[in-house]
């Protein structure tokens, strides 16, 4: 699944190559790809023709194009395998290509929604009254993420230590601090020397704030790398693949030395996923008797 980094690369190619332009036609190819959309494919077809597509804003791992001077948002789900592609109009089809969007004008490329697994979509919502950014409110209640100017740290902190839960539960709350996912709490934790299932009733402020330093730290190194790819199903709007992955000191080291301290990572079943770490600089939490 994209976490905050993928998506923000997505989002910086579509600001680049497609706002301010105006739909000319769109074609939905797969309905899976509209399930989310009330009104189905038809619908979002008619709706979306002749708008003309605002800046592509973020909040977390949600992504969301507004329409200029409209109280409505295109939200992309991109899933498991979603990718948002700019194309020549002449490039040949994607096998999975679900939805086709034509421009009005002479740019000569077009956006594609290509999902293998067709768990992602294309939805139109309305919007937030009063949202400056469009969000779309299907996702209101998302909460701000790490590199956003307005998160609240203050608040973020007591959130924390009220929740009464474990860390990495925590990180990946996205009530709480929206955009983390598996792979960067992984790599924020083992920078932070904490265990996975370290409470966070006993994390003190400062504690809280070297963790959530390390959460922006890695995400912005993701970013500067154009973020992580272990296969062909994460892209940017090009088609090219993120190198973050070869500088991960925790997730998918499972048995490779630990570069702080050499002792051998170890990964555990958590929640249907797995978590990474080190034994020796995280040590797990004392139980109590």
């Amino acid at each position: 699944m994209p976490e905050l980094p993928e998506v923000e690369v997505v989002r910086r190619g579509l600001e680049r190559w497609v706002a301010g332009r105006t739909v000319e036609a769109v074609e939905v190819l797969h309905p899976r790809a509209v399930r989310r959309h009330p009104g189905g494919g038809p619908d979002f077809v008619a709706r979306l023709r002749g708008e003309t597509l605002g800046v592509p804003q973020r909040r977390g791992k949600y992504l969301w194009l507004p329409l200029a001077g409209r109280d409505l948002s295109v939200l992309g789900h991109l899933g498991m395998s979603g990718q948002l592609l700019v194309q020549p109009e002449d490039a040949p089809d994607e096998k999975h290509l679900r939805i086709r969007v034509r421009f009005g004008d002479d740019a000569g490329t077009e956006l594609r929604f290509v999902d293998q697994r067709t768990f992602g979509g294309l939805s139109l919502h309305e919007t937030v009254a009063d949202s400056p950014e469009g969000l779309p409110d299907v996702i209101a209640h998302i909460a701000r993420d790490p590199l956003d100017p307005l998160f609240d740290e203050a608040a973020y902190h007591l959130a924390l230590r009220a929740k009464r839960t474990t860390v990495k539960r925590a990180l990946l709350d996205q009530s709480l601090i929206s955009g983390v996912g598996n792979i960067y709490a992984d790599e924020a934790l083992w920078r932070s020397k904490l265990h996975y299932e370290r409470p966070t009733a006993h994390l003190t402020r400062p504690r809280s704030a070297e963790l959530l330093g390390h959460v922006r730290d890695v995400m912005n190194a993701a970013l500067a790398v154009g973020g992580t790819s272990f296969d062909s199903l994460y892209v940017n709007v090009n088609g090219q693949s993120g190198y973050f992955d070869r500088s991960l000191d925790a997730y998918g080291r499972e048995d490779e030395p630990c570069r702080r301290c050499g002792t051998p990572m170890r990964r555990r079943p958590w929640m249907n996923r797995s978590s990474y770490f080190c034994p020796r600089c995280q040590r797990p939490p004392r139980v109590a008797s």
